[in-house]
């Protein structure tokens, strides 16, 4: 299963572009992409979208991607993590409703 680390990383990869080019474009840090790319540091949303758009790759799954990933690593040493997850989809699903 890959991270959003590692598909940043091939698409970059694919496309044969250095670092530094993809810094330019997306005017972000040298040192901190490549941070994202070994999963050291995490980027915003809007970075995130950058990246997809740069990338040209879907937008939503890249989102799903980096939110998978931060919710796995906050999770993934508690022996509960079956129980968390439901009840915070409880509380996601409250949250959405009480904002309409």
């Amino acid at each position: 299963m890959k991270s959003f680390a590692d598909k940043i990383k091939n698409a970059r990869e694919e496309k044969k572009l250095l670092l530094r080019q993809v810094a330019a474009a997306l005017e972000i840090d040298q040192a901190i992409i490549s941070k994202f790319e070994r999963g050291e540091r995490k980027p915003s949303k809007e970075q995130v979208e950058r990246f997809a758009t740069f990338y040209n790759l879907d937008k939503t799954q890249l989102i799903t991607d980096w939110l998978s990933d931060k919710i796995a690593y906050a999770l993934y040493e508690e022996d509960n993590f079956t129980e968390v997850l439901k009840v915070a989809e409880e509380k996601a699903r409250y949250l959405k409703n009480k904002s309409k």
